[in-house]
């Protein structure tokens, strides 16, 4: 099977991330496969899909620094992105990708880590979707449906600047910043770190293309995109900055906001999973789910699944048990994949809002 490799190098912010929307959105089922490969001339902010913007990034710092803040289509946490990673999108057309999570990562991330290995560093896969060198993460992955499209997206951690990235998070006191960004140093590294020097580009895709070649039995050849591809791409970009896009989530929360009355009650808690913070914002009317809102950093295929999860639960008494096997006949009913996040995690995260810490 052909691959195609769509190099874009060095692109503007918005468009290191709708160069894979925009691709996904113009596969067929008889699509070639597309690798893109690309890296943002000026950093930005990039939040996953599921997360409240105002609950985890500093926008006033990012505003200050004239750091544009992006939603992607794709689960997981905020991060700050720069020159230093060079991103790669594999996109293929639904019928041509594993169907399911716990295949799809481990089958894309082989021919990154057999990449750092070839080159001397000692990274291997950590379940779900995280990549290690002895203990200390060099990058993680996120997957997607889009359009007709399965993407997977990751990258090559050349170079990380931690300070930056600590200081685009909210955070509870600059206290907690500072043990955060000394955190992000003790449990993150990089090429260079592993190294001593930024690797040369040219041989990084050169060695990436041939491991790609081998552990997904494909032949990699480069093109450029098509007419149809571009226009696609620019639409991306359109609806990756409209702002009603990007603050989606705090719409939501506003909307929940509005059914407040005396008997209502509005509250807010957190839950971390093995798979990701999941946040909840729960009206309870009368000892009930009257609303629902489920945030954060965790992955969900596909995607919209997890407003759809919320709304099954409308309704449902506020018991745990009630709440985790309301949970988990929705999430097999709506074919739900939530890699490292159970219906106990769910009902562990509503509970957690009927009486939230003071």
């Amino acid at each position: 099977m052909r691959l195609r490799v769509l190099d874009f190098g060095l692109v503007s912010a918005l468009r290191s991330q709708a160069v894979y929307h925009g691709l996904a959105e113009t596969m067929t089922p008889g699509s070639d496969p597309v690798l893109s490969l690309a890296s943002p001339e000026t950093p930005y902010v990039c939040v996953g899909m599921h997360q409240d913007i105002d609950k985890e990034v500093d926008r006033a710092f990012c505003n200050e620094h004239g750091l544009p803040v992006w939603r992607r289509h794709v689960g997981g946490g905020a991060v700050y992105l720069d020159h230093n990673q060079l991103f790669t999108h594999f996109v293929y057309p639904a019928n041509k990708a594993p169907q399911r999570a716990d295949q799809l990562y481990p089958m894309f991330i082989e021919p990154v880590v057999r990449t750092y290995q070839e080159m001397g560093i000692n990274a291997n896969f950590r379940p779900v979707n995280d990549i290690q060198v002895e203990g200390r993460k060099i990058g993680g992955t996120g997957a997607a449906s889009i359009g007709g499209a399965t993407v997977m997206v990751g990258s090559f951690m050349l170079d990380f600047d931690t300070a930056t990235m600590a200081k685009c998070l909210k955070v509870p006191s600059e206290k907690f910043r500072d043990k955060l960004r000394q955190t992000l140093d003790d449990y993150m590294t990089t090429m260079v770190k592993q190294l001593g020097a930024l690797p040369d580009r040219a041989d990084l895709k050169a060695r990436f293309l041939r491991h790609c070649a081998e552990t997904l039995g494909v032949e990699p050849v480069e093109d450029q995109p098509t007419d149809a591809e571009w226009a696609a791409i620019e639409a991306a970009e359109r609806e990756l900055s409209d702002p009603d896009w990007i603050d989606v989530q705090h719409r939501k929360m506003v909307a929940l906001g509005v059914k407040i009355s005396a008997d209502t009650h509005l509250t807010e808690a957190a839950h971390k999973a093995p798979g990701g913070l999941i946040r909840t914002s729960l009206v309870n009317h009368e000892g009930k789910i009257a609303d629902l809102l489920i945030s954060g950093d965790f992955t969900c295929l596909p995607p919209e699944g997890v407003d759809q999860l919320a709304a099954a639960l409308h309704g449902t008494e506020l018991v745990h048990y009630a709440i985790e096997q309301a949970a988990l006949g929705a999430m097999q009913e709506l074919g739900l994949e939530l890699p490292g996040i159970s219906a106990n995690d769910i009902a562990t995260a509503v509970m957690a809002a009927v009486h939230p810490a003071s």
